[in-house]
């Protein structure tokens, strides 16, 4: 069974699937598809790159073309830049039946999302936070008859700082209806799900030896901690010098570092965006697109680039830290060899970072190949790399950049409902 076809789909959706280039389903599409078509629960594991958006989309837009109404179907992501994502696949994909997407996120007008929210849309695509606001806020609209409630990166939502919003949300949501976890990792959380539930969801996992696919290049560069960053542009460098057209992203741990790293960048003559919580999302967006449609071929980002974002010219990904969680480094490196393409992904590791890498080894059961760098080339660059990254941290400093974090915090928390004035 491989063509959309097999899957149960109608010929409309077969067709639009085809427009888009998609001839064949995916493993989990093969597997999850047929069972939601039966309004079966479900939880879906698969590697990055897998194909799990389509792999709820399809059935959800053929269960919507049956029925059509709003709101039919809400979608929970973790992070912003995914819930755009997910709704740019639902419009494509929905296109012949007319589908209505809405995207409710923070950083964006709560005034016009309520309007957006009233006017009953099909989809609702959302981040926990802003939609548990706009519930306790706001009573112009109603989610008790939705059929699917759908939870993509399940794994990042039920672990993570999202309990009280989902509670919020899920207080509000029907008993009788369709609930999909997607998600790139596994978690002891969905096990638990399943022990506890009446309704027995179908679970399917990928079966495979790593966690990571075998396309895969991983590797390390090791170095210390004060040269990291010189040792970073060469890598970045060198690359590029052999592969122009190629993009790359680089993840750091914290937003000010992202922020510190593109203006080193910038100084020394290379073009790239920079992607962290604290920019407004107006930016986020412009800088996402910016990276997307190849304008600008590298993006320095923290983890909130890290899920679900598909964009098929990464081939290089650059870790300037080791995650503490392995679980973070695989959906790091999942942003590229996506959907059985190659890709390389380098890790900088300093001598404090030893621990962190046996234990990412250990979770993908893969070891990471070093990746050999010009100690004599670095030297050469040293002095002005050091040089940019001290007149970047005193450009912030300026600007209060850490205060800024601490400013755009409280406003977002005033924005959200969350402090009662």
């Amino acid at each position: 069974m491989s063509s959309f076809a097999d899957l149960g789909l109608n010929d409309w959706l077969v067709k639009q699937c085809k427009a888009m280039g998609l001839t064949k389903s995916t493993p989990i599409q093969q597997q999850c598809v047929p069972h939601i078509l039966k309004g079966e629960d479900c939880i879906g594991c698969a590697k990055t790159g897998s194909g799990k958006t389509a792999a709820f989309a399809l059935p959800v837009l053929q269960k919507l073309s049956e029925d059509p109404y709003g709101i039919f179907a809400l979608v929970l992501t973790p992070t912003r830049e995914l819930a755009f994502q997910i709704s740019e696949q639902f419009r494509v994909l929905g296109k012949p039946i007319g589908v209505r997407v809405t995207v409710i996120t923070g950083g964006l007008d709560m005034n016009q999302q309520g309007i957006d929210l009233t006017v009953k849309p099909h989809i609702v695509i959302s981040t926990p936070g802003r939609l548990a606001s706009h519930i306790e806020n706001c009573d112009t609209f109603s989610l008790k008859k939705i059929k699917f409630l759908i939870l993509d990166e399940a794994d990042r939502l039920l672990e993570d700082d999202f309990g009280e919003q989902l509670e919020t949300i899920f207080n509000t949501l029907p008993q009788k209806r369709q609930t999909l976890l997607f998600s790139a990792t596994s978690s002891p959380t969905f096990n638990e799900l399943m022990s506890v539930s009446d309704k027995k969801p179908f679970f399917w996992q990928q079966e495979a030896s790593i966690a990571t696919v075998e396309e895969l290049d991983q590797r390390y560069v090791l170095c210390s901690a004060d040269v990291k960053d010189a040792y970073m542009f060469h890598v970045l460098d060198k690359f590029l010098e052999d592969n122009p057209r190629s993009s790359v992203m680089i993840f750091t741990n914290t937003c000010k570092y992202a922020q510190v790293l593109g203006m080193i960048l910038q100084e020394m003559g290379v073009k790239c965006v920079i992607l962290h919580s604290t920019l407004r999302q107006p930016e986020r967006l412009a800088s996402l697109a910016s990276f997307k449609s190849h304008k600008v071929k590298i993006m320095i980002a923290t983890d909130v680039a890290s899920r679900g974002l598909d964009i098929p010219t990464v081939d290089l990904i650059i870790n300037h830290n080791v995650p503490n969680r392995p679980k973070d480094y695989v959906h790091r490196v999942g942003r590229t060899a996506r959907a059985g393409g190659c890709g390389k992904a380098i890790t900088m590791v300093t001598q404090f970072d030893i621990k962190l890498v046996h234990a990412i080894e250990e979770f993908i059961n893969c070891k990471l190949k070093e990746h050999s760098a010009e100690e004599s080339e670095v030297m050469e660059i040293l002095t002005e790399v050091a040089v940019s990254k001290r007149e970047a941290e005193i450009r912030l400093d300026e600007k209060d950049f850490g205060q800024q974090k601490i400013l755009h915090k409280k406003r977002r928390i005033v924005m959200e409902g969350e402090v009662r004035l």
